[in-house]
């Protein structure tokens, strides 16, 4: 059996400032054979050089410094154009609308079930 290697990975950029949450989503991505990039706060994402070359972005609503839509808003200025998945423990219909609207594929419940999540991305 051949692994893949770090560069034939798909990459996910993960914004959760949550510790727990973010490990723990950052492990399941990596055992599904994700290379992740995890920041708790949207300022360090966007300052990351590979951001921009992340094929998903799985990003929490609420953040310290920012939201999920900012987020999003702000990588779209900069040319990104993966796939994006936003978390939220707080879902509601004008928050749905708001994501679907700024090009997120998916909003997703917390906590997160692993087979929305991967569903979520594609898989």
């Amino acid at each position: 059996m051949t692994t893949a290697s770090p560069a034939e990975r798909p990459s996910v950029l993960l914004v959760e400032d949550d510790d727990g949450v973010r490990r723990s989503t950052q492990l399941l991505l990596h055992g599904q054979g994700y290379q992740v990039r995890a920041h708790s706060v949207a300022s360090a994402s966007l300052a990351d050089p590979a951001a921009l070359t992340a094929d998903y972005l799985v990003a929490d609503y609420c953040l310290p410094d920012s939201d999920g839509i900012a987020l999003l808003r702000a990588l779209q200025a900069r040319g990104w154009t993966g796939r994006a998945v936003l978390m939220t423990g707080y879902p509601s219909p004008a928050l749905t609308a708001e994501a679907a609207a700024t090009g997120y594929a998916a909003l997703l419940e917390k906590p997160l079930r692993t087979h929305e999540l991967l569903g979520a991305l594609g898989n």
